[in-house]
This record gives C-alpha cells, sequence and structure tokens, in this order.
C-alpha cells in the first residue's frame, strides 16, 4: 500500500510540473507580459511565475543577440532593436506593446 500510495504521489508530482509552467504564449494571451521596442520582453504582472519566465526568456534572447551580433559584425543592442520592431509588429490581437512614449497598448 505504501509503494502504491508514493508511486502515486511522485506520478502526481511529476505530471503536475510542467502543467503549472507558465509558457509565453499563455502569458501573452493573460496580459502577464508585454513586447517592447528594445527586443525584450517586459512583466506586466510581478507574481513569481511571470517574473521568471520573463527572466528566462530574455536571457535566451540576449544569447541570440549576441550570436546574430557577432556573426553580422553588429552592436547587439543593434540586433536587439530590429527584433523588437518585428516583434512588436508581429504581437496578435489582445497582446500588449509597449508604444514609442513608453505607455502599453493592446492591439
Amino acid at each position: 500500500m505504501k509503494k502504491y500510495l508514493l508511486m502515486v504521489l511522485l506520478s502526481l508530482g511529476l505530471l503536475s510540473q510542467p502543467a503549472m509552467a507558465l509558457t509565453l504564449n499563455e502569458a501573452r494571451a493573460q496580459g502577464r507580459v508585454g513586447e517592447t521596442l528594445s527586443g525584450y520582453l517586459a512583466p506586466l504582472k510581478q507574481d513569481k511565475e511571470t517574473l521568471a519566465l520573463v527572466k528566462q526568456i530574455n536571457a535566451a534572447r540576449s544569447e541570440n543577440y549576441q550570436q546574430l551580433a557577432d556573426s553580422n559584425n553588429l552592436p547587439v543592442d543593434e540586433v536587439a532593436k530590429m527584433a523588437g520592431q518585428k516583434l512588436v509588429s508581429r504581437a496578435q490581437p489582445g497582446e500588449y506593446v509597449q508604444g514609442l512614449n513608453g505607455k502599453w497598448l493592446k492591439k
């Protein structure tokens, strides 16, 4: 019985972890994050899960921007700004983007 209970608890723990993880698309749809012209994601909600997602996504973007900058002999901030313009323009209806004036707009 103990062995069965332990297996059930372990299975629930393993299955519930991925189900609880917030994805970028979910965060966008829920209005928890928004795209900026700087090329980086910004949190609109300050909860732990959203902040962790933003940190993870921005770290990956930073790494990609650096690789692109190095391979194209460009400054990394220029690459990030080009990406930011594309990300803002490609945002889906209902998602938030930051305008030139710094205010958040819902597309």
